[in-house]
């Protein structure tokens, strides 16, 4: 924990400005749409005066790497194998929020990445942390694997000094992305992000871009997993509802592309992925299937090139090309 003035974020916001000029926001029109309050916490609550920033460890004893080598296996970002993050981090901010307004008389506002609030410039505000090259917060003690929660009060209280850019001259995260997603240090074009691609991204991923998804079927970790900063992580400091689900780590293709709706709800109960729906996650395992030289799966692929939804029936159909182009 630790505290930033709610003040404290001017240069981020001409950083976000820019971003969105670019158009490097992708679908994500509530970023624009809602582009000049998260420029200043006081413009989305005028009367915020300090942010309580919060990190939360999911560090996993799991080499996010190493699972890139099973094909025939999907990979889901380390923060998705359990529980959805905002409802878990929410529950226990709302618990302290309350007791700090009890205690102090103070308004609070509770925030987990629902809300038009930029919190990893108020973290590096609050000396939580640096956002790095790859754009993402880094921690001296828990390297990149934690998740960011926010108080917003109406109290002054005592700001802790920002923390400083320790990145030095490294560019493994950079250099490592697949997709080519990051035009230069601290710049991320989402439309190239296989996070993006495979969360927020509605339609057809680019041809030119789905080989490099490899088995990535749900976000993705190689840059930070290659960050050095993460020796420092450990996973006994990961919160237990983060600790992942053994039916998650890795998950058959096969498995997942004979998911119905039912099916996919069922599996996905409680967890962040449920959210993009049945659709999206198994064009997302098509790409896979695609990317796994793995010819067994075929009658499963073959089988999805009649899928109701278009996008799914594309993804199957360019499976299957591949699949049957593979040597």
């Amino acid at each position: 924990m630790a505290i930033a003035p709610a003040y404290s974020i001017a240069v981020a916001g001409d950083r976000l400005r820019e971003f969105v000029l670019l158009g490097h926001h992708g679908e994500m029109q509530w970023i624009e749409e809602t582009l000049d309050r998260r420029s200043d916490p006081r413009k989305m609550w005028p009367e915020a005066r300090s942010a309580i920033m919060f990190a939360a460890p999911y560090g996993q004893d799991i080499d996010p790497l190493a699972r890139l080598n099973e094909k025939s296996s999907g990979v889901i970002s380390v923060y998705a194998l359990n529980r959805d993050y905002h409802d878990v981090i929410k529950g226990r901010l709302k618990r302290l929020a309350q007791w700090f307004a009890r205690e102090s008389g103070a308004e609070v506002k509770v925030f987990v990445d629902t809300a038009p609030l930029m919190e990893k410039p108020l973290a590096q505000a609050a000396g939580l942390g640096w956002q790095g090259k790859h754009t993402n917060l880094v921690s001296r003690g828990l390297g990149s694997w934690f998740f960011l929660g926010a108080i917003l009060t109406d109290a002054e209280l005592e700001p802790a000094a920002p923390e400083s850019d320790r990145c030095g001259t490294c560019r493994a995260c950079l250099d490592i992305c697949p997709t080519k997603a990051f035009p230069a240090p601290y710049q991320l074009d989402a439309r190239r992000c296989i996070s993006y691609l495979t969360i927020e991204h509605k339609g057809a991923v680019d041809e030119e871009l789905r080989e490099g998804l490899g088995n990535r079927i749900y976000g993705c970790d190689d840059c930070l997993a290659v960050c050095p900063w993460n020796k420092f992580a450990s996973q006994a400091q990961a919160i237990r509802d983060f600790l992942p689900r053994a039916e998650f780590v890795a998950p058959r293709l096969g498995e997942l592309l004979a998911l119905d709706d039912a099916g996919f709800r069922a599996l996905f109960s409680g967890s962040p992925i449920k959210r993009i729906g049945r659709d999206r996650f198994v064009r997302n395992c098509l790409y896979a299937a695609g990317n796994s030289g793995n010819a067994a799966l075929l009658p499963l692929v073959e089988a999805l090139t009649q899928d109701p939804d278009p996008v799914v029936a594309d993804a199957a159909e360019w499976a299957l090309t591949s699949l049957r182009s593979d040597p």
